[in-house]
């Protein structure tokens, strides 16, 4: 995007019924041809009535702005072209020759039904979003995100926790999560969720010490780190499951399940609709 703190470059605005990805796109490659040019882009997404898109073309016109848009319903189409007309606004239909050419082609005009690419494709924007999500959120990084998500998974170090993550978000669930470490607080994002949000991966000593074993060899730990020493991973994960207890978090025993096994039961203890085709 171009440099939005100097008020005297060139402003475009790009204007769709739906999400507006197509006809940002399509400005953005335009836009590559004319690199070093500043400018500000503003994008109105979802513009669904007539009264909207005069009152853009308004703005657009006293900022001297160029309108690029991707409008399917008539209503809006009309408005936008008689306003644009009207104001002097230099726009530019996206779609309008594309609608042209598949008319004459098969002999039928189109539905007019704004949204219809995003319904189409659904389940890959809702995959890419939640994997965007989750990425961001691995680990109890940003916090005070966490209400945003479908699903917070808690648990101890070496519990499936990240793995189990993205299995969901490759469902198009937008799953966090938030580490249990000894001595330290859980966020008060966390605490203050509505615990049917949260769900805690509950894993053995046995088993947890054996995961733990195989990592510390591998980053060259000693045998007697509290990481995998058998009365502080013991501790580890009493507090940790008193934990879960105290705050009301239903809890999964992810000691001898696979990943997918354990993201199959958060989707139904959540009643979550995740896309998984495994």
């Amino acid at each position: 995007m171009g440099k939005k703190d100097e008020s005297s470059a060139p402003k475009i605005f790009v204007v769709s019924d739906g999400r507006g990805d197509t006809c940002n796109q399509l400005v953005q490659a335009a836009l590559v041809q004319f690199q070093g040019q500043r400018f500000e882009l503003a994008r109105r997404a979802e513009v669904r009535t007539a009264a909207v898109v005069e009152a853009i073309v308004t703005q657009a016109a006293e900022l001297h702005a160029v309108i690029f848009y991707t409008l399917v319903s008539s209503d809006t189409r009309d408005a936008m072209k008689a306003t644009a007309e009207k104001l002097l606004v230099p726009t530019v239909d996206v779609l309008g020759p594309s609608f042209s050419a598949l008319h004459d082609l098969f002999k039928s005009a189109p539905q007019h039904t704004p949204g219809l690419l995003y319904a189409s494709d659904r389940e890959r924007f809702d995959r890419i979003d939640a994997i965007d999500y989750t990425l961001k959120h691995d680990d109890g990084q940003r916090p005070h995100e966490l209400d945003e998500a479908d699903v917070v998974l808690v648990g101890v170090s070496r519990a499936s926790k990240s793995s189990t993550c993205f299995y969901l978000a490759y469902a198009g669930i937008r799953a966090a999560n938030v580490p249990l470490v000894p001595g330290v607080p859980p966020p008060p994002q966390l605490l203050n969720l509505d615990p049917d949000r949260v769900i805690g991966l509950r894993i053995n000593v046995m088993r947890l010490r054996t995961v733990r074993e195989a990592r510390a060899q591998r980053l060259r730990l000693d045998p007697t780190h509290d990481y995998v020493d058998k009365r502080d991973v013991a501790r580890e994960v009493l507090e940790a499951n008193k934990m879960m207890d105290r705050n009301g978090w239903r809890s999964i025993d992810v000691s001898y399940i696979a990943v997918e096994e354990t993201a199959r039961e958060v989707i139904a203890l959540r009643e979550l609709k995740g896309n998984i085709h495994w």
